[in-house]
């Protein structure tokens, strides 16, 4: 069968589900994963004809397609920060907003003797893949990572990613909310945690509800910055005087966000919009001497 053949059926049968920029891109990206062909090769080659064998995995993908599956669980990959991570359905697929976050975070922190310190040491909270963690592993070479994770799952696909990438760091299962203290201290702490509530359910595709991890998503709409309680609390007592704190969070939420972080001592709270004009993320500085005792 011709390539634009197939190429056609991927529309046809997506159509109602899918808007056409996004179904060109699950096509491409089948297309290069099990072809390794390039985007233009029906430029080049609109006579490009797939055996039986070739054609396949195409049909396969695109049954699962149908079905709202996500692509990058289809192809057990997805891309962020000009790489590739393993995923699966134990952890979140890496979004645009979250590589903002480690961009401005990169940013921010350039030019600060910090980074340039070889006992610098970083914790992402609720690593799922570790791309945060392993991004920053791969762009500050001289700092110790540490990716905590409560899944077992999870830690499992960071660690294979960490070692597909090349980069070394420490994995911690716990869990954040369980309030209990470490021996550790840190320069710098990340976390995109859940943070969409159950009420904003209807906001968010069927593709995203139907098969991504629901804990590593929702929260209760009682208590929706519950995990943000917990890692204020947590960054009080081990995150060094002056070290700072990057989260994700709630466009819906910010005020309340930085309401949060303010009453926890934290200084220099900067909130900053992604680039859909979202407020997406904050930045704050630990104001208070850490003197916690473990519980």
């Amino acid at each position: 069968m011709l390539l634009s053949e197939i190429k056609n059926i991927f529309h046809l049968e997506l159509k109602d589900l899918y808007p056409k920029a996004e179904i060109d891109s699950f096509f491409h990206l089948t297309v290069e994963h099990y072809l390794q062909l390039e985007r233009f090769v029906l430029v080049m080659r609109p006579q490009f004809t797939l055996n039986k064998e070739e054609e396949l995995p195409l049909f396969e993908a695109l049954s699962q397609l149908k079905q709202e599956k996500p692509v990058q669980y289809i192809l057990g990959e997805a891309h962020f920060m000009d790489m590739v991570f393993k995923v699966n359905r134990h952890v979140l697929i890496p979004r645009p907003e979250t590589e903002e976050l480690v961009r401005w975070l990169l940013d921010t922190g350039q030019n600060r003797s910090v980074f340039n310190n070889p006992k610098i040491k970083i914790l992402d909270i609720g690593t799922g893949s570790g791309c945060i963690a392993i991004a920053l592993a791969k762009n500050l070479p001289l700092a110790k990572v540490y990716a905590l994770d409560i899944s077992a799952e999870a830690l499992k696909v960071a660690k294979e990613n960490a070692k597909m990438h090349g980069v070394s760091m420490e994995f911690l299962q716990k869990n954040i909310l369980d309030g209990k203290k470490m021996d550790l201290h840190f320069d710098l702490i990340v976390s995109n945690p859940p943070y969409v509530r159950e009420s904003e359910k209807t906001e968010i595709n069927n593709n995203v509800k139907k098969y991504e991890p629901q804990g590593a998503l929702f929260v209760s709409n009682k208590n929706p910055l519950v995990f943000y309680k917990a890692i204020s609390a947590f960054a009080k007592c081990h995150l060094d005087l002056g070290g700072s704190l990057f989260l994700e969070i709630n466009q819906y939420l910010a005020k309340e966000t930085v309401l949060l972080l303010q009453q926890q001592d934290f200084k220099d709270i900067e909130l900053k919009k992604d680039i859909f004009g979202n407020d997406r993320m904050i930045r704050a500085k630990n104001g208070v001497k850490n003197q916690c005792s473990k519980t």
